[in-house]
């Protein structure tokens, strides 16, 4: 799914690698494009998740990777692997002539001999994009898989009951900041125990739609007390001027943020008001570590 709110022209989108048979101009695209995001954002969502499971007792929790693309944000939560060594992977030339069908199988025996990380995890992917999902689930990174439109209609039966047994939502990169249909229609499916939610959106993409949703579903959100980090280049300087715009409308600092040439990002999370327990103790990144 794309960064773009709906009805403005905020950001570049890249439309044509995300529907690929396979996962290869995906990720030479985020390489390309110095994508950080998904490095810094999960590992504040792993110390969600630790919490999480703390809070419920919880030791195989269920995961939705929501606008999940190709399964990025599940490949680095599941696995021991980190996006430097993903990137890396992809910039190898003899990917360039094998077909589809070649990198699934090749990419299935790579994730199968990689470690995971605890705890285990079940993961549903879902985005709009059919071939993304098909990906993820034939390698592995997803245990199920859905390629619905919740912005349009409802999940299908099938989807309804896989959120239903939901206890984490992540998301990296806006769009559940910017789809408050679907994400109504994602919490309504997930019964009366709402699962957490994180997500890292680019600063100024924050809507009041979206927490107004949460609310109604009996839910706070807070941004997690970490600086922020860098989602990726400006692709031009018409587009850093944009960003620069809504951050500042959003009544961010720009200065040394945005200004340095790069999208930034930060990690948001809401939970049930009666689970809202303070973070402090959570081993978040105080400061942006390098990607690898």
């Amino acid at each position: 799914m794309t960064e773009e709110p709906q009805g403005e022209a905020f950001v570049t989108i890249f439309d044509d690698t995300y529907d690929q048979p396979d996962c290869r101009a995906y990720f030479r695209m985020m390489d390309a494009l110095g994508y950080r995001n998904q490095h810094h954002a999960t590992a504040a969502f792993r110390a969600g998740l630790d919490a999480l499971c703390r809070a419920r007792g919880i030791a195989a929790p269920r995961v939705l990777d929501f606008a999940s693309s190709y399964g990025i944000v599940t490949l680095l939560m599941r696995f021991d692997i980190t996006l430097a060594g993903v990137f890396a992977r992809y910039r190898d030339p003899g990917f360039d002539g094998l077909s589809s069908a070649e990198v699934i199988a090749r990419d299935r025996a790579w994730l199968t001999g990689l470690p995971r990380r605890a705890p285990p995890l079940h993961v549903t992917g879902l985005d709009i994009m059919p071939n993304a999902v098909a990906y993820g689930r034939a390698v592995g990174v997803f245990d199920e898989g859905y390629s619905e439109d919740l912005e349009t209609s409802a999940p299908s039966a099938a989807l309804a009951a896989a959120l239903g047994q939901v206890d984490m939502i992540v998301e990296c990169g806006s769009v559940a900041q910017l789809m408050p249909r679907a994400l109504d229609r994602v919490l309504a499916a997930c019964g009366p125990r709402k699962p957490w939610l994180m997500s890292s959106p680019i600063r100024g993409n924050e809507r009041a739609a979206a927490a107004e949703v949460l609310r109604a579903h009996g839910m706070v959100q807070e941004q997690l007390p970490a600086p922020p980090f860098v989602h990726r280049r400006f692709e031009d300087p018409e587009e850093q001027a944009r960003a620069i715009a809504n951050a500042r409308a959003a009544g961010h600092e720009t200065d040394g943020v945005e200004t340095t040439g790069h999208f930034h990002a930060q990690v948001l999370l809401a939970r049930p008001e009666g689970e809202a327990a303070p973070v402090g103790d959570w081993p978040l990144p105080m400061t942006v570590a390098p990607l690898d």
